[in-house]
């Protein structure tokens, strides 16, 4: 099996196919010369036990049977390997590459005022994600800030831009990100979303975090959008609306920096500073209501009319990622949902054939040997736990398949060679394969800089420095 992506999706979906098919064999495809997707690249620096899902991939890798192939991209550019080179030598491709890009507003001011970035951009770039490693983000703007969007990531970002800088000194947070946040003159962040508390995708351990932060206060919430009586709430619900209802230990009028979740607020323009056109100024918000009830967890918001603009001179955008076709997908027939951006399937992790009604799963027909798991699979939502019982579910589809003999791909026979009968295509375009070996001697570079200056790690933020360990 070939698996294209190594995040938590891929590496999940390995070990339970692994450990049920007893001569199974799985090729791990990864863009980057480093492991590990959204765990290494996504997870916040001062959450380290969120990343010990690593001892398990690490236990999965040093299988005889499993072989990562670092810094190979599929695509069809001259520096990357064509998906369809794979097929040849493989029973089974799983697409398990998560989602690339990050879901924008389109508003006014959006792509053109300096101190708008992309929370996606802003978590890879102090996570070290070479891909963002030159984002340079100005922090010194001025003291007011919006997060558009209510996830864990929304959470995330403004937890980071408000933590003492001394804290987050002895993470794996990346040294030009230490640098930029001493300089940070942040000290409001408005965190904003369209509905209410009860609709908010953050989770309780998120929120408390927030809230007990040492130094910031939290502004109160509306207190109109919780129900008065808390006990007819399921107990997750309850334990959030408990928490922001109490609030934090410290006052806004004592305390420098402070933060707020603002409900019922959908965002219309980003505008320009009045001394400085270039720069934004404030966000303006359209005030929305909930239907049917601000008590319903699907209620939907309704623009009302009324304008509310918020100071900032720094915005980050939190709506969400979403993942796109691999290229190659058009030529080997292989479907592709760009509205909901997600590999069509029978919501098992079997790829389904194109047909527009996909969704409605009994009639559509399973591709052989294609598969899928993660956020290509169910669209970017959940964490971690969530991730590895989807991943658990697909493996179940692809044991199940191959045990009751379902038809693979190549059915009059592959090479069966895998890897082996890849690499010569790769050297010809000449590609360089990062084995396990490999990215064990860059993980011990890393550890080994970051004991230096008292860290866990210290990251290599780009290609050419993971690379250079091992010349």
């Amino acid at each position: 099996m070939a698996v294209i992506g190594s995040g938590p999706a891929g590496f999940y979906t390995s070990y339970k196919v692994m450990s049920k098919i007893e001569d199974a064999v799985v090729d791990m495809y990864e863009h980057l010369p480093v492991p590990f997707g959204l765990v290494r690249f996504g997870v916040a620096p001062d959450h380290p036990d969120v990343k010990n899902c690593q001892d398990k991939f690490q236990e999965v890798a040093e299988s005889p049977r499993f072989n990562f192939v670092g810094n190979i991209a599929i695509g069809n550019s001259d520096s990357e390997l064509p998906l369809q080179s794979l097929l040849p030598h493989y029973d089974a491709i799983l697409f398990a590459y998560g989602a690339s890009k990050d879901r924008t507003l389109n508003i006014p001011g959006e792509g053109t005022l300096k101190g708008i970035y992309s929370a996606r951009a802003f978590v890879g770039w102090y996570n070290g994600l070479p891909e963002y490693a030159g984002l340079a983000p100005d922090l010194s703007l001025g003291e007011e800030a919006v997060v558009i969007g209510q996830g864990n990531v929304a959470l995330d970002v403004a937890r980071i831009l408000l933590e003492d800088v001394n804290v987050l000194r002895k993470t794996d947070i990346t040294d030009e990100a230490i640098q930029t946040l001493e300089k940070s003159k942040v000290k409001r962040v408005n965190v904003v979303g369209r509905r209410g508390p009860l609709q908010a995708a953050f989770s309780i351990k998120e929120v408390r975090e927030l809230v007990r932060l040492p130094n910031v206060a939290f502004h109160p919430v509306d207190a109109t959008l919780i129900p008065k009586d808390l006990k007819s709430l399921d107990r997750p619900p309850r334990r959030i609306m408990e928490v922001l209802l109490k609030g934090g230990n410290s006052l806004v009028s004592e305390t420098p920096r402070s933060w707020s979740l603002d409900f019922c607020m959908s965002p219309t323009s980003f505008n320009p500073d009045q001394t400085n056109e270039d720069k934004l100024g404030n966000v303006a918000f359209e005030k929305t209501s909930l239907h049917p009830s601000p008590f319903d967890r699907s209620a939907k918001a309704i623009g009302t009319g009324e304008k509310i603009y918020l100071p900032a001179s720094l915005a980050m955008r939190s709506i969400g990622y979403k993942s796109e076709a691999l290229p190659g997908f058009d030529t080997l027939n292989i479907p592709f949902d760009n509205t909901k951006g997600v590999i069509p399937n029978d919501f098992l992790g079997r790829v389904v054939d194109n047909q527009k009604d996909w969704l409605q799963s009994a009639t559509a027909t399973p591709m052989p040997g294609m598969y899928c798991a993660g956020w290509v699979k169910r669209g970017p939502t959940g964490v971690i736990a969530s991730t590895m019982d989807d991943a658990f579910s697909t493996a179940s589809s692809i044991v199940m398949d191959w045990k009751e003999n379902k038809p693979f791909l190549n059915p009059d026979g592959n090479t069966g060679l895998g890897w082996e009968g890849v690499k010569a295509g790769a050297a010809e375009r000449n590609l360089r394969r990062i084995s396990w070996e490999d990215w064990k001697r860059i993980d011990a570079a890393e550890k080994e800089n970051g004991r230096k200056v008292g860290k866990e790690r210290e990251k290599f933020t780009s290609i050419s420095k993971m690379l250079a360990v091992l010349d």
